[in-house]
């Protein structure tokens, strides 16, 4: 499912214009992007954890050349499913 589909079964659901829904659906996305990065964690009950993680510096390979190279330390999202949700799947 991609960011449009998600928005066509908002829709169905409310019963709302599909303008409407992608206004929710945009809401949403925002204030747990702006959750995660005021807080570094955003909980929803019954469907799970986005949550800050970070990556320590390490080693790789460019794929190209093969030769070895160090990649920089960095943060990045995670996300943990609540138990109910992974019931469901």
């Amino acid at each position: 499912m991609n960011k449009s589909e998600l928005i066509d079964m908002v829709s169905k659901e409310l019963g709302e214009s599909r303008a409407n829904a992608e206004r929710a659906v945009n809401a949403v996305l925002d204030a747990v992007q702006a959750g995660v990065k005021r807080d570094t964690s955003c909980q929803i009950n019954g469907f799970g954890t986005f949550t800050v993680r970070s990556r320590s510096a390490r080693t790789g390979r460019n794929p190209k050349t093969g030769e070895t190279m160090t990649i920089q330390a960095s943060r990045t999202v995670g996300f943990r499913p609540a138990s109910k949700f992974k019931e469901q799947v």
